[in-house]
């Protein structure tokens, strides 16, 4: 999945290894060019096991529904 930034990225991460799944994330082509001169900023991968993809999407899905 991709995320606007870093810090959601790392907000992501975060819950996702509360509940026990490995994570990491890294800039993404998605907007080339866009973050080039500020750094640590633009769009973010997130990335987990293959096996873990679905529950990592069902977590990811309720958060943003419990945002509401």
């Amino acid at each position: 999945m991709v995320v606007g930034n870093s810090m959601e990225a790392e907000t992501i991460c975060g819950l996702l290894r509360t509940e026990g799944i490995a994570c990491d994330h890294r800039h993404t082509d998605v907007g080339a060019g866009a973050g080039d001169a500020v750094g640590d900023s633009g769009p973010r991968e997130i990335l987990v096991a293959r096996d873990n993809l679905e529950n990592a999407r069902q977590l990811h899905h309720g958060r943003l529904v419990g945002r509401a």
